[in-house]
């Protein structure tokens, strides 16, 4: 499928399950991830979709506030930063909300002391990554990784900007001094270890992305940092590594075109997040009230 704004669209909307959630791919079960980016790419937009999709989303939180990857799945993970961003989005979310008391509490294993302890003695540290600020991990009780946080800084920065907190903002601070932590030596961001087996790793296009966009405003983002996200953006063809570079570097105040030849969506997820790059080329905020 060639990747165009009414392309993707229709290819939402199509898609829709009947239980008003999107699955990865038409005719799946529904699933938290991709209904969250469905939502906010429509929204608010004329007809049911939008409120057929917002409605599975409010049926699936869980007693603690969050949300699970799907149905059946008895815990609350990454995707509740995901949750409360959609909900914030439709004027749903406030201060209040029991995700961002979720959010706030979920930390990496990692930043927990006695793990902490346990790497120095067995001779971590030397020369690896970081451990003493607090990122967020894919599941409860795993080590913390660049997506999960910058998702959970996205959702958080938002509430804090319409609901100002000292406990947020402390929260937000640890996040992103998470993220300074673990750039790469080529000032990008790979998925979590800069360091790994004792030497540089490489970054990754969609993960440098994320992270700029969730370091939006922040004055340790590196011109070194900027540079690798347009170098990844002039050789990336997939969609989803595109799409997080442009949102990243447009939230930067860097626009800069994209190679679009032979571009195609190969599933719902990349047609959302092709549309909310969309959104931020034209200046909006992807996941703001606009």
């Amino acid at each position: 499928m060639l990747a165009a704004a009414s392309e993707s669209l229709s290819y939402l909307l199509r898609s829709q399950n009947a239980d008003g959630g999107w699955s990865y791919r038409p005719s799946g079960s529904s699933w938290t991830e991709p209904t969250c980016l469905a939502v906010m790419a429509l929204g608010p937009a004329p007809g049911q979709h939008y409120k057929r999709g917002l409605d599975w989303l409010v049926s699936q939180r869980r007693s603690d506030g969050g949300w699970g990857p799907r149905a059946g799945v008895a815990e609350s993970t990454w995707v509740t930063a995901l949750g409360l961003l959609t909900m914030y989005k439709a004027g749903r979310a406030g201060s209040d909300d029991p995700a961002v008391r979720w959010l706030t509490a979920a930390a990496g294993a990692e930043s927990n002391w006695i793990v902490r302890l346990r790497s120095f003695l067995l001779g971590g540290g030397k020369g690896g990554d970081d451990t003493s600020n607090q990122g967020w991990p894919w599941y409860p009780g795993a080590s913390a990784w660049v997506a999960p946080t910058s998702i959970a800084l996205l959702a958080l920065d938002r509430i804090n900007r319409a609901y100002p907190s000292a406990a947020l903002l402390r929260r937000s601070r640890e996040g992103k001094a998470f993220l300074l932590a673990r750039r790469c030596a080529d000032g990008g961001w790979n998925h979590g270890s800069s360091r790994a087996l004792g030497y540089d790793g490489p970054s990754y296009a969609e993960t440098t992305g994320m992270a700029l966009l969730a370091l939006a405003g922040e004055p340790g983002v590196s011109r070194r940092s900027l540079d690798r996200a347009v170098e990844h953006l002039s050789r990336c063809r997939g969609v989803e590594a595109r799409s997080w570079l442009q949102m990243g570097l447009c939230a930067q105040r860097i626009r800069t075109a994209a190679p679009v030849s032979n571009l195609r969506i190969h599933d719902l997820r990349e047609a959302s997040l092709y549309l909310l790059a969309e959104a931020a080329l034209a200046g909006l905020d992807p996941f703001g009230r606009n």
